[in-house]
């Protein structure tokens, strides 16, 4: 019998781990939020992640379980862990995926580079961090947000009152997290995958451009990021891995400053947008690492295929029609790039797939991966 990986969450990363899953002999089975989600062609059973007993009868017929998003609560992950069920990355990892006040606290631990930042549960606190900080700092709501939500550039702590109110009308207390608004010339991502054995892989750190919060472009490697810079990007990631426990893959955003400090922004333990281009630019995919790792097998290789890959999100997709309608055009022009649809309905701002291109030369990379995702959209 074909060994069972069940990923809780159907959106496109799923999706995106059905091809390798059936290329390394594995039954892979997902539980979806809803019907007709971007993983469907796997999908086993609908239900909702956050009811025990919805996953825990999901669990009871899989191999090992990870997952699409980190969003599962703590005390669902630990009844599944109770009950002997193999979970990866499990609910003492998650935690820090889950909490960006528990992840700074853990961080600060451990030493990692990071932002000022405090816990602020009140306006008070906060003004007095934006007194502290030039006036201008970045809240934060600690769980939940992604994409730019949950996120907010404040000059005045009344900038978050609604916030602060919203916390208090829960009855369960609370705070928000305030960090120093740095001044960064640019973003990178590190990823890293580990197994539960303690083996550890790092692909090369990439140069990511966000667009209204929301990942636009990515670059590997990162331009001008070889030697110290690529160093300690690799460091920070392995470190963070290793420190937290995590078991599959982990990206690890970061703020490359201008006066050329690396500082942790945000953790993500799952595949992650700013992977996508090892699909088709790297010996091993992150899609395939992250099966590799959550199963314990040997790790793959993380070598480049070409010096340049380039990732292009398609973001709202076309105003009418369909993706597919928009593909032999794209192919016919673009021949090189490699065109990844997530089975979602065009909406704007909507992440619904993305273009891969590598090549030898970074400027013509850029052209042909910008061009071919423009194919998708109005």
């Amino acid at each position: 019998m074909a060994v069972r990986v069940g990923v809780v969450g159907g959106g496109q990363l799923a999706r995106m781990m059905i091809a390798p899953a059936a290329e390394l002999g594995l039954e892979i089975r997902v539980l979806a939020e809803s019907e007709g989600m971007s993983a469907a062609l796997a999908a086993t059973a609908v239900g909702d992640y956050r009811d025990l007993e919805t996953v825990r009868a999901f669990a009871g017929d899989v191999d090992v379980l990870t997952f699409d998003h980190e969003h599962v609560p703590q005390d669902v992950l630990r009844a599944l862990v109770a009950d002997g069920v193999p979970v990866h990355p499990g609910p003492d990892a998650l935690r820090f995926a889950q909490d960006k006040l528990e992840m700074r606290e853990r961080l600060t631990e451990l030493g990692m580079p990071q932002p000022d930042w405090a816990r602020v549960e009140n306006v008070d606190q906060l003004q007095e961090f934006l007194d502290d900080h030039g006036h201008r700092a970045v809240v934060k709501t600690p769980r939940g947000g992604y994409d730019g939500k949950g996120v907010r550039v404040v000059s005045a702590a009344t900038e978050a009152q609604d916030w602060f109110t919203a916390l208090a009308e829960d009855a369960r207390g609370g705070a928000l997290l305030v960090e120093e608004l740095v001044d960064f010339r640019r973003e990178l991502a590190q990823q890293v995958a580990r197994r539960p054995s303690g083996d550890i892989v790092a692909y090369p750190v990439v140069e990511t451009v966000q667009r209204d919060g929301v990942c636009a472009e990515v670059v590997a490697p990162a331009p001008g990021a070889q030697g110290r810079v690529a160093a300690e990007a690799e460091r920070i990631g392995v470190a963070i891995a290793d420190g937290l426990g995590v078991t599959g893959m982990l990206a690890v955003e970061l703020f490359e400053t201008t006066d050329e400090r690396l500082l942790v922004n945000e953790l993500a333990m799952r595949p992650h947008n700013s992977g996508h281009w090892s699909q088709d630019g790297a010996v091993t995919s992150q899609f395939e690492q992250h099966l590799r790792a959550v199963l314990d097998l040997p790790l793959g290789d993380v070598g480049v295929r070409a010096p340049w890959s380039v990732m292009i999100n398609i973001l709202g997709g076309p105003a009418e029609g369909t993706l597919e309608d928009r593909f032999g055009a794209a192919m016919s022009a673009h021949p090189a790039a490699k065109v990844h649809t997530y089975g979602k309905a065009p909406r704007p701002g909507r992440k619904v797939g993305h273009v891969n291109v590598a090549g030898d030369d970074l400027d013509d990379v850029v052209y042909e991966a910008r061009a071919a995702a423009a194919h998708f959209l109005d």
